[in-house]
Formats: C-alpha cells, structure tokens, sequence
C-alpha cells in the first residue's frame, strides 16, 4: 500500500469514545506500519477543556488500552506525538473555527502538511450541521484537498438523511465526503468479493436456483451500558440495520461490479436496496421482529432491564432486538428470502453471514443412514475469528453410513499468520488516500432508509410493546418462528447444526 499524502486531521469530538477506542489507535497503527506519512498532524476539536499536553497524555493512554498491537512502540509513538494539537472550542461557533484555521496554517507551516484536510465528524449526530456548515465551501479540483468524514447515524429517517445530503452538497463534492460504516473496513467484509468473483466454485451457484435461503446475524453479548439516552432514541432498527446489516447484504446479493471503482461497486450495492420488496404496513407482523431485552445476567453484566437502564424513558418501547424477513425482487433471487437478526445481551458477540444451499434429493439415504444429513452453509464469520468456513456431509470411518457434519475452514489468524487490521485503520488510511470504495453514497443511504422507514412507521402505529428476552439467550421466541414457519432454523438458535430432513425445501 502506498503512503498516502500528508494532511491535517482534524477529529471533531475528539475527546469522545469513539476518537479515544478508535481513531487515536488507528492513527498511531498506521504510523507503526510506515502508511502515516511523517509531515501528517492530528488537531483535536471538542467541547472539553484540557490542554495540549493533556490531550497527548489521553492520546497514549488510548493506545497504550485499545490499540491492536500492544505493548506501545516507541518509535512509533515519537513520530505520532509531537504532531498532536488540541482546541477546546465549540461545534457551532464561527470564531471558534476561525482560530482552528489559523492554527492549522500555522501546522502546515511547522510540519509540512501542504494544506490538505481530512475532517472527521465524530460528534453527536445533532452537531454534523453546524460543524458541516462552519465548514464552508471547499473546492474538490486544485490545490490542496479538503475531505469530510461522517460516522453514523446519517440521518433518522428518509427525509432527514435527504436534507443531510442537501446540506452537505451545498459545501462539499460527493467526492469528497466518506460516510462511514465501520463494517466496511472489516477484513472479511472486503473478501466477500473476493471469494464471490474469483472462485468459480462460488458464482455458478450464487442465486435462486441453489440458495436455499441467507442469514444474517449482527450480535453483541452486553446491553446499552452508559449508552442508554442516545439508544433510546435510535434502537436496533435505526442503529444497525439501516446500517450494518444491509450493507452487508448487499455485498452478499449484488452482481457483479463493471469494475472494482468505487462508483462501480456501489451502484451494485445502490440496486439491490431498490430491489428490496416494499413491506406493506399490515404486512409488518408477518416480517419483521422486535424485542427488549428484560432483567438478567450474562457475561458478568447485571442488568435489570432495559427500561431500568440509565438515560431509557420508563415506558420506552425502543428495540434492543430486530429480526426481519426480506425478499430482494430480481431476477438472481427472486422468491430467496434474507434473514436478518441483531441485538443486545445476546448468548454469543458474533458477525455471520450464512448462505444455506438447498439439499439433494435424499432418497438415497433415508432406508440406510442412521443419522440426519445437514444443510450444506458457507458461513462468513466477520467478528470473532474472522474467516469462512463450508460445512459438509462427511462418512463417519465403520461399516455402517452413518454421516457427520464436517467444515473446510479458512482462518486469518492461522493462514496468514498475522491480525488483520482493525477496520478503522483501513476507512481513515482510504481517506487519506480519497479512495471511496468502502464508504457510502448519498443515494445509498437513502435507498437504505427506504427499506427501513416502512417498518419504523408501522410499529411506532402499534401499541403492542417489543418482546421480552432473557439476557444470553438469542433473543425472543418470535424471531425463531419467524424463520420455523418456513420450516427453516437460525445457525445459532441452540448451538447444534439443523438436519436438512428436518426443514422444507
């Protein structure tokens, strides 16, 4: 990979969560790998008032605790360290972001930075606005660039995501701005092409005809923590599935890309939210899920619920659980459906895609064999232990047919010998970089939140509240029978493989 050019970042928020658990430690890991160039600053822009020094001291913790890499490297640290900033300022103030001008010249002078900018935003969602349009305009052709990064949640719905879009064309070039979801930069994620367009195995039977359905499950094994205020007004619909979850299924279900640009890619990944059948209000209890997650224990955390969490309005019908049944109306998969599922507290912190092949005829073995034949799945394990596994039907050594269930597995950590990057470190090196290709477009968003509006809609209309469930288990007993009515399992409902003799074809 080549170094990118020098530049400013600035990190709006900096003394936040995400800059300290994320940002500092992907920064400071490029610098270790030789991809940070040396004249590159880092000026931190937030609300809190500390000194230079002050930050650098939280900037070293950051990475001496959250790094990938650890214990720290000096070198690498004596490069990142002088080249820190800090401004105590306020978002919405014009005087304030004059003087981060002027600072910034001043960086530019003392290190080298040739004027180039990369902005990330990662505020409070309700401070994108004044900082986008304290901004001002930046031109995309000609001497130094300007670039603007923005985190999640982009917008609440259609038309506030549309009105974002709007504010931020009337100072920036779309190809200037890097919406960013962090699943993108996540090392299996970016295989997904890979393994879909470069095995001939894979694409011959990447369709209707030999799917039998898809999975996908977006899991995390604690509850709201300190988090409670903002995830009370976003839930699991808004915070993930608009987001995460079909970004990933559309990496799963698009065709294949005229080329690996980033416009190319994303107008495949633009298609399939359109083909995504519309769900009809009435429609809504037959497809989708939502549950809350109610008082328990599990991985150490006690909880008492999640309306006894800190910041959740008493009555708060919030989901903590979504479990959606989609169809995506083309001509590759036509009648498949995908099943999504995300949630808090649940039994395992897990990201997998499962692509379940329709089963052979099984006369052959209903008179012989004493065992069950399983569903043939190619399992995309995106978080922990990311690599891909293919299960197969394998005979059991003995004189008897008896079969088992056996997986051909591809792991990072074994076959390449090394940790793949965090995804954070991949988003703000292509930043850098201006390649686009593992960030969002305007259109994208919107087409996302198009799938997603109709289900918020309906049940903000219904007064029946989420679904209980118990902390570590997989959720409420809906989300099983939303996928058992059509005679199929979720991979992880128990933790046992499900029999192909006993789901419907």
């Amino acid at each position: 990979m080549p170094v990118a050019d020098p530049c400013a970042i600035v990190i709006f928020g900096a003394s936040g969560d995400l800059a300290r658990r994320k940002l500092i430690p992907a920064i400071y890991e490029l610098a270790r790998d030789g991809l940070l160039p040396p004249q590159t600053c880092v000026l931190g822009f937030a609300r809190t008032r500390m000194s230079e020094a002050e930050f650098r001291a939280l900037c070293r913790q950051s990475i001496e605790r959250f790094a990938r890499r650890r214990p720290i490297d000096q070198e690498a640290w004596r490069l990142v360290e002088p080249r820190i900033s800090y401004l105590a300022a306020d978002y919405a103030s014009a005087d304030d972001h004059a003087r981060a001008a002027a600072l910034l010249a001043e960086l530019d002078r003392l290190h080298g930075c040739r004027g180039n900018r990369l902005y990330y935003l990662a505020t409070p969602p309700d401070q994108f606005e004044p900082v986008i349009a304290n901004l001002g305009s930046a031109s995309a052709a000609g001497g130094p660039w300007r670039r603007l990064v923005i985190e999640k949640p982009f917008g609440r719905d259609g038309a506030s995501a549309a009105a974002l879009n709007a504010l931020i064309a009337r100072h920036f070039a779309e190809s200037q701005v890097f919406r960013i979801d962090h699943y993108l930069g996540k090392e299996t994620v970016q295989n997904l092409l890979v393994l879909r367009f470069a095995n001939s195995i894979f694409e011959p039977v990447w369709n209707y005809k030999y799917v039998d359905h898809v999975q996908i499950t977006v899991a995390e094994c604690l509850g709201v923590g300190q988090r409670g205020g903002y995830y009370d007004r976003t839930g699991a619909l808004r915070d993930m599935v608009q987001n995460h979850l079909l970004q990933l299924l559309s990496l799963v279900a698009m065709e294949p890309p005229a080329a690996l640009d980033a416009d190319s890619i994303r107008d495949e990944k633009v298609k399939v939210c359109r083909s995504i059948r519309p769900i009809r209000p009435a429609a809504v209890p037959n497809v989708a899920v939502r549950g809350q997650y109610g008082a328990g224990e599990h991985m150490g955390q006690t909880t008492g619920g999640y309306l006894a969490e800190e910041g959740v309005a008493p009555d708060s019908r919030t989901e903590t659980f979504v479990a959606l049944k989609l169809y995506i109306d083309n001509w590759r998969w036509s009648g498949t459906p995908f099943y999504l599922r995300t949630g808090k507290f649940l039994r395992h912190k897990l990201t997998d895609v499962v692509v379940r092949f329709r089963s052979p005829p099984l006369a052959l073995f209903h008179k012989e064999c004493t065992t069950p034949i399983y569903a043939n799945d190619l399992v995309i394990r995106i978080q922990p232990d990311e690599g891909i596994s293919l299960r197969i039907n394998g005979k059991v050594p003995g004189g008897g047919l008896n079969t088992r269930c056996v997986a051909m597995d591809f792991l990072y950590s074994t076959t390449f010998q090394a940790e793949p990057p965090e995804a954070y470190e991949r988003l703000v090196y292509d930043a850098m970089a201006g390649d686009q290709t593992l960030f969002i477009r305007a259109d994208e968003t919107e087409a996302a939140w198009s799938v997603v509006d109709p289900i918020a809609a309906a049940w903000s209309a219904m007064p029946q509240r989420p679904e209980i469930y118990a902390p570590g288990s997989w959720g409420p007993k809906a989300a099983c029978e939303l996928i058992e009515r059509d005679g199929r399992r979720w991979l992880h409902a128990g933790d046992e493989p499900q029999p192909i003799l006993a789901c419907a074809l």
